[in-house]
């Protein structure tokens, strides 16, 4: 199963508490980022197994740039995206994505999480 996790929010305190929930589930958080640009260099050298990416980032969608992600050429990695908001707000750009999944900030868990995953 996947265990690496880099965290993609521009909130602090959000990215503080997703790794204590992660960590305290058995991943391991190997990296933290604000901004789509920051995520990309970080995938690219960190190569986790799961980015879990806010949908609603400064500069880029987290859509879009799970696009980008998804398109790296030797990190691959799997994608799971959050928002403060439910799926339902988002339709279809969800599985657009070429998302695992999505879940609702407010219900993270290592097994929301792990349920997604391949």
């Amino acid at each position: 199963m996947p265990k690496t996790v880099l965290i993609v929010d521009d909130h602090p305190s959000f990215r503080s508490s997703a790794r204590a929930v992660l960590e305290a589930d058995g991943f391991e958080v190997v990296g933290e980022v604000d901004n789509g640009e920051s995520a990309l260099a970080a995938t690219r050298s960190l190569h986790p197994d799961v980015v879990l990416l806010d949908v609603q980032l400064p500069h880029e969608t987290g859509f879009a740039l799970c696009v980008r992600l998804l398109d790296l050429n030797g990190a691959t990695p799997q994608v799971v995206l959050v928002s403060s908001r439910d799926a339902c707000d988002y339709g279809e750009l969800i599985a657009a994505s070429g998302a695992k999944g999505f879940v609702p900030k407010a219900e993270l868990t290592g097994e929301a999480v792990s349920s997604l995953l391949e």
